[in-house]
């Protein structure tokens, strides 16, 4: 009869490796533990016209999607629609995936607008610009899902640090076709990474 042996690991930097790991004692096993992938979109709304791109229409008549989160953390806080990818999933289609199960909506995605490294949670945010096609209603995980036009953000009411970033980065790229994808305030000039004040996304 096999004997079950009750798991063991040690943290120890195996031979090959630069850093330590949690590795098996009976085995070998090497428990690599590596960032995980949030992606999510800024999806925009315009009444006649572009919302973004080259031709766009001015930023006031131009409506955002938040969600109003009903789980936690930061449950009744309002947010981008956004997840944790699947296996055999394209961030694009993750996107487009989560904004269908948070906010009842299809949408059109368009360029990648940023890449933020969540070092303290160990995430990746990837965020894609979109357009909303047809309606929208509340998913399992919104309390409510609204169009903010951009004088109506609930700014203080937001639930993570990079839903700021990424609605930054959507106005300040909004009239380009083509632009590189942004990344957490200050990495691009070689600084440190900010500390984020606002909890990071258990999505």
């Amino acid at each position: 009869m096999t004997e079950l042996l009750k798991p063991a690991f040690s943290n120890r930097q195996p031979e090959g490796e630069d850093k330590p790991r949690d590795v098996c004692d009976h085995c070998g096993f090497i428990d690599y533990r590596n960032p995980k992938i949030v992606a999510g979109a800024v999806v925009a709304h315009a009444d006649a016209g572009r919302p973004h791109g080259e031709g766009a229409v001015p930023l006031e008549e131009v409506s955002i999607l938040l969600c109003r989160r009903a789980i936690n953390p930061r449950r009744g806080y309002w947010t981008l629609p956004a997840g944790f990818m699947e296996l055999n999933e394209t961030t694009e289609a993750a996107a487009c995936r989560e904004t269908l199960e948070e906010a009842g909506a299809s949408v059109e995605p368009d360029a990648l607008l940023a890449v933020y490294d969540i070092l303290p949670r160990g995430q990746v945010h990837i965020y894609r610009r979109a357009r909303l096609r047809g309606g929208y209603h509340a998913g399992e995980e919104s309390l409510e899902v609204k169009l903010f036009r951009w004088a109506d953000i609930p700014w203080d009411e937001l639930a993570f640090e990079t839903v700021h970033w990424a609605l930054q980065a959507y106005r300040n790229s909004r009239e380009r076709d083509v632009f590189a994808p942004y990344t957490n305030p200050g990495q691009a000039r070689g600084e440190p990474l900010p500390g984020q004040g606002l909890p990071a996304e258990d999505a």
